[in-house]
């Protein structure tokens, strides 16, 4: 059983995912350059909405290289010294990567609940391990990694974790495949870069005193934007170790979260606080996956009074019409939820809902 999330997000001016030169990042995508959010930029965006924890009532996971600093500080709190509370902390560490200038060499993903395992249990053999410490390493650290270790293998407590997987080269038996596949979010239709040149005054200047404080240039564009993720309903729950209700909760907190997440990147400039304009979820059960993309292969242009929203919607509403004609229908339920009026649907009408909640409550009602 796969969810699958489809949404058109038309975005206003905006750098919501900037490259290395500091410019939107882009794409060729059917001949012609689009604008492109990363998945990566997507995902971080889900996990940290609010929405997220609050819906799994789990802390998330965290993605850091100074696991050893958040050790170190549990440790002083329990009323260590700092010197041993950093020693033991190091040491912890190391089982999961070597330690490069006092951090990891390598970003860490954690649960709240390895973090609370590991300090627990450090703490409760804290002398023995202080005793036993030698060159950055104890074997009574090895002995409680060894441990833990073997009761997360292939699960976790973390809804995030669970959802987007874990890699870590350095100790394999802790990666976890992710349950959920994000694709880059591209535009449906050729873009084009635009540069503001900018001026800033400085306040403080004489009658006398000539020019701008500070002039600089900054890229940005407009697009709508078709963005894709499929979730493994069945690897999900295992990698919650069999928990169907935290499972569920975390398909809710998904779905609640991709609708609300909107990139944090030049925002204070740009304030590019667009919601999505059309979601469709699908629950299939027939094993199949199906990224609509390819409805945009061809760049739309925009409809006779402007605008890319109802043309890349008619787009997409003929390619799953298509999709469904040669390749079938069966075990495909789906739910549309649209904010354009006389929205150009035909094969999808059938599957429109009136709003947010009604959405959401019918692909949950899908899942086994």
């Amino acid at each position: 059983m796969f969810i699958e999330v489809h949404i058109l997000q038309n975005f206003a001016p905006s750098n919501l995912n900037r490259d290395d030169t500091g410019n939107p990042k882009d794409t060729e995508f059917g001949g012609v350059r689009r604008a492109r959010i990363s998945s990566q930029c997507i995902k971080r965006a889900i996990r940290t909405q609010p929405v997220f924890a609050e819906k799994t009532a789990v802390e998330p996971g965290v993605r850091t290289r100074w696991m050893n600093r958040l050790l170190a500080e549990r440790f002083e709190k329990a009323g260590k010294s700092p010197e041993q509370a950093q020693a033991v902390a190091d040491a912890i560490a190391t089982q999961y990567s070597k330690l490069d200038k006092n951090h990891t060499s390598v970003l860490i993903y954690l649960s709240s609940q390895e973090v609370a395992a590991f300090a627990s249990q450090a703490l409760e053999k804290w002398d023995e391990i202080l005793a036993s410490l030698k060159d950055g390493k104890s074997p009574l650290i090895d002995a409680i990694a060894k441990e833990l270790f073997k009761t997360i293998k292939d699960r976790t407590g973390a809804p995030d974790i669970a959802l987007f997987g874990r890699m870590l080269a350095e100790k394999p038996e802790l990666n976890l495949d992710a349950a959920c596949q994000v694709a880059h979010a591209i535009s449906t239709h050729r873009v084009s870069m635009d540069m503001d040149f900018y001026t800033a005054v400085d306040e403080l200047t004489r009658d006398d005193e000539e020019g701008a404080g500070m002039m600089g240039v900054t890229g940005f564009n407009s697009a709508c934007f078709y963005r894709y993720a499929r979730l493994d309903w069945n690897l999900l729950v295992k990698n919650l170790g069999g928990d169907r209700e935290l499972a569920r909760c975390t398909v809710e907190a998904f779905l609640r979260a991709a609708i609300s997440a909107v990139p944090t990147g030049k925002q204070n400039s740009f304030a590019a606080q667009n919601p999505p304009d059309f979601l469709l979820g699908v629950v299939r059960t027939d094993g199949e996956s199906w990224s609509l993309a390819n409805a945009f292969e061809k760049p739309v242009k925009p409809g006779r009074e402007g605008g890319y929203l109802a043309p890349s919607l008619a787009a997409l509403d003929g390619y799953w019409g298509r999709l469904e004609t040669i390749y079938g229908g069966t075990g495909v339920n789906a739910a549309a939820l649209t904010l354009e009026e006389d929205a150009p649907l035909e094969n999808l009408k059938g599957a429109l809902v009136a709003n947010r909640e009604e959405w959401i409550g019918h692909i949950i009602a899908g899942l086994e």
